[in-house]
């Protein structure tokens, strides 16, 4: 996917943005699990993540300063990885969090990896990252507090990793809404 907004607009190049990098999925994974999570969970469960919204965070950045984010850029420019295979086959619930949400049992090598690799790079920038271990995951409920039945198996979908974005978190019309500002191809060739 091309980048949607490779600069900031000219009268917010001083106000910090709100970003994340995170993986994109396939628009047909995306609808899948949306079906999925209605046939298998009631509408009390919480508030659904909007199917647009649906990512895997690798790396939440905060409240990023112009100059932060070209750094983080051009850093995540520089990134060499190869692309992975993903298979989503867990189901949990942070009560706590208040969050459902699918990931997966054994997270790849290359994954763990990546996550690393960009946290570093942004607690390199001045981003604060929490020192919680990563654990991949989609959420699909959010204010989800009460106890939630979840179901006995997933379906195991499997998708290609070829790509990860800077995502912009913004608030609009009473939501939050993710917007993908630049992305970036995982490859192997050149130095890390």
């Amino acid at each position: 996917m091309p980048a949607l907004s490779p600069r900031r607009p000219a009268d917010a190049s001083c106000a910090p943005r709100r970003l994340f990098f995170a993986l994109t999925l396939p628009p047909a994974l995306c609808r899948q699990l949306v079906a999925w999570r209605a046939a298998r969970f009631p509408a009390e469960t919480g508030r659904p993540v909007a199917q647009a919204n649906l990512h895997l965070t690798l790396a939440f950045l905060g409240n990023v300063g112009a100059a932060q984010e070209q750094a983080l850029r051009a850093a995540a420019g520089r990134l060499r990885q190869p692309a992975f295979d993903l298979r989503l086959d867990d189901c949990g619930h942070w009560p706590g969090a208040g969050v459902v949400w699918l990931g997966c049992r054994r997270a790849p090598r290359e994954l763990l990896q990546l996550a690393a690799w960009l946290r570093d790079r942004a607690a390199r920038n001045g981003c604060y990252q929490n020192s919680l271990p990563f654990h991949p995951h989609i959420s699909l409920w959010r204010q989800a507090t009460r106890p939630v039945a979840l179901p006995p198996d997933t379906p195991g979908w499997t998708t290609r990793v070829s790509r990860f974005g800077l995502w912009l978190s913004a608030f609009d019309n009473g939501r939050v809404r993710y917007r993908l500002v630049q992305d970036w191809p995982l490859r192997r060739d050149g130095p890390q």
